[in-house]
């Protein structure tokens, strides 16, 4: 089955939600359907577990305002030169060709939980007898003072994959003997914990591999990171006197941002740099707080064994917008959650049986070449939390072929989950 665009799907669908069903699949309209939003780990691994699983019962709709998706894990990668950009980067049409599903490239932006619908950008709705909400993250622009989405432009985020992952790339690549990266960590909750001390590894790989003398500041309104041993410990061996990690108590507090100059005034002192990398603070993506999804913190409470909503039996949130217990946002994450949402999905418009619920979790971070960690665990659902039943970590002074090791698991699941995703 073909993708279509917004306007293709307003189109055929007239002015009525009833009528949204392209003659393509005009046969399925007495199957239960499914919509998912978000097409990546966790919307498109959900859409494709429901269409596989239920052989075809189900009539699955995957909407992502993208027509491809740019994974945010293993961007990091990209940046420090390890991977090109078209590798990263991957299509939907597996998920179409292979599993039947309708692939809507457009924005959702708001759900009707009553009409149990999805409104399109453009006005045109998609009906839903469960939602499967995989809307990622969005960022708190103002929790840096100074910083916007207008000045993304000039000091990028990179959090959210694509075009600002490509800028930042060139800025990085323009930096020259002297000059200075400063990066603005966010605070916690955030998407993937561990991936701001990859990037910086990676831009510190970056500049030693082409003989450039530049420094890496990174000023973390936390008092410590995931790893925080690991990667001090690579920096000091890989790059010493490139990066220079403050805490809270050493700056003072982040106070405010001047792009246009290159500045982050903190408590103590102004820093100056020839590239700004600002990481602010996250929420669930907008059309989760929209319809009601959230709560005070921003993101979306989940039931422990199934990934269901708290506030509506036929909505699941999946992915970096839920809030998953002990279990960190991540891509694996939210792979992890997908199947588990799906399978309870499938039961429940299929009567077929559901099965007790089991995630898990494993982030890889590149230090320098064959020179990789990584941390992770087992979770199940328990007094209504989920919770970690076992844990794992890389070590201090591990054996190098262990470290080699590591990565090159690192590079059999990128490829193990981007097949799981898309086909």
């Amino acid at each position: 089955m073909t993708g279509i665009t917004r306007r293709q799907f307003g189109i055929l669908g007239g002015a009525t939600a009833s009528a949204l069903v392209m003659p393509a699949y005009a046969r399925a309209q007495d199957k239960p359907k499914v919509v998912v939003v978000g097409g990546g780990a966790g919307g498109a691994t959900a859409a494709r577990y429901i269409a596989k699983d239920s052989d075809g019962a189900i009539d699955v709709t995957l909407i992502d305002d993208s027509g491809q998706f740019t994974t945010c894990f293993f961007s990091n990668l990209y940046l420090g030169g390890f991977r090109d950009f078209a590798s990263i980067t991957h299509s939907y049409d597996k998920l179409q060709s292979d599993y039947g599903i309708t692939k809507v490239t457009g924005r959702a932006i708001e759900i009707d939980r009553d009409a149990k619908t999805v409104r399109m950008a453009d006005g045109v709705t998609v009906p839903y007898d469960r939602l499967v909400l995989s809307p990622g993250i969005d960022l708190i622009w103002d929790s840096v003072p100074g910083y916007s989405e207008e000045a993304a432009k000039i000091a990028p985020h990179a959090w959210k994959a694509g075009q600002q992952t490509r800028l930042l790339k060139e800025k990085l690549d323009a930096i020259g003997n002297g000059q200075q990266v400063v990066m603005v960590a966010p605070p916690n909750p955030y998407r993937c914990p561990p991936a701001p001390y990859e990037r910086a590894s990676m831009m510190a790989h970056l500049f030693k591999a082409k003989g450039v003398d530049a420094k890496i500041i990174i000023l973390d309104p936390k008092e410590k990171f995931s790893k925080q041993a690991l990667f001090s410990e690579g920096w000091e061996n890989h790059y010493p006197g490139m990066i220079e990690w403050y805490g809270p108590t050493v700056h003072g507090g982040i106070e405010s941002v001047d792009v246009d100059a290159g500045t982050v005034e903190t408590g103590i002192d102004t820093f100056h740099g020839d590239l700004l990398n600002i990481i602010p603070a996250q929420k669930a993506g907008m059309i989760a707080a929209k319809a009601g999804l959230t709560d005070d913190s921003g993101f979306c409470p989940v039931e422990a064994d199934s990934m269901r909503s708290t506030v509506d039996d036929a909505i699941f949130v999946i992915g970096d917008a839920s809030i998953a217990g002990a279990m960190p946002k991540s891509g694996f994450a939210a792979n992890s959650q997908a199947k588990v949402a799906a399978m309870t999905v499938r039961g429940e418009l299929t009567a077929t049986k559901v099965f007790p619920a089991r995630y898990s979790n494993s982030c890889w971070s590149l230090i320098e070449v064959d020179d990789a960690v990584k941390v992770g665990a087992q979770y199940v659902p328990q007094d209504g939390q989920i919770v970690s039943t076992h844990s794992f970590i890389s070590q201090t002074d591990e054996d190098p072929a262990l470290r080699k090791a590591t990565y090159e698991e690192s590079l059999g699941w990128y490829k193990g989950i981007t097949a799981d995703m898309f086909g």
